[in-house]
């Protein structure tokens, strides 16, 4: 049997899911082995929280690079895995969330709200992860059918405000060494740039083509009732 990566079959599409969903999980199950065996640190809670939103910012940069792949490979399957590496992007932030809920601030809902309000990482931080929950809750069939092609993509245009204000909390979070969040920064820049140029070409190929010639166009007839 011939395997072409352009065009690989329904059982190839399915074997790249189980290896991306094996991946993406990955990064939880050397978390979770790190808490049992005591091996995360001097500071296990920090590094839970730390490394849970850096996974979900990584995993949300992948799944905004999905298309610019696709544009640039031709490999028009990758958008199968797109929804998957949002959901794992959604479940990274709500377990760094619940982390910094639980564990961190021991459910003290009035420190957590004077976080929320007094330092602008948090404030960020808490804004995408509020932003990604409408659309963890439509990525599926049924809210498409439901909400239609074009709300579905609007409502999910979101994620581009979702990933600057990731890489903004994650910024703002660090202290002495900003070469990481520099680095997701440049990524999300030129992934965001890419698509800005892509949709302003768009509107000048549409502004280009030219209005129908007058002996092209149909008279339109209009029958007046006689009085």
């Amino acid at each position: 049997m011939k395997f072409s990566l352009k065009a690989p079959s329904a059982g190839m599409i399915s074997a790249f899911k189980a290896i991306v969903f094996f991946l993406c999980l990955l990064p939880a199950v050397n978390l979770a082995l790190g808490w049992q065996a005591s091996t995360l640190g001097a500071n296990p809670i920090e590094t839970l929280t730390r490394a849970s939103g850096e996974w979900a910012l990584r995993l949300l940069l992948i799944t905004l690079a999905v298309t610019p792949l696709r544009r640039f490979t031709g490999l028009h399957w990758l958008l199968r895995l797109r929804r998957m590496l949002g959901l794992f992007a959604f479940a990274y932030a709500f377990s760094h969330f619940a982390i910094y809920l639980w564990l961190d601030q021991f459910f003290d809902w009035y420190a957590i709200a004077l976080d929320i309000l007094d330092r602008p990482f948090i404030t960020v931080g808490f804004a995408a992860f509020v932003l990604m929950i409408p659309l963890a809750a439509t990525s599926n069939s049924f809210a498409i059918r439901r909400l239609g092609g074009r709300k579905w993509q609007s409502l999910h245009r979101s994620t581009y405000a979702i990933a600057i204000f990731a890489v903004l909390h994650f910024w703002w979070l660090v202290k002495a060494d900003v070469s990481k969040p520099l680095l997701y920064a440049a990524i999300l820049a030129v992934l965001l740039g890419l698509r800005g140029w892509w949709r302003e070409l768009e509107r000048r190929r549409q502004l280009s083509v030219p209005p129908p010639a007058k002996h092209l166009e149909k008279k339109v007839i209009r029958l007046v009732p006689r009085q």
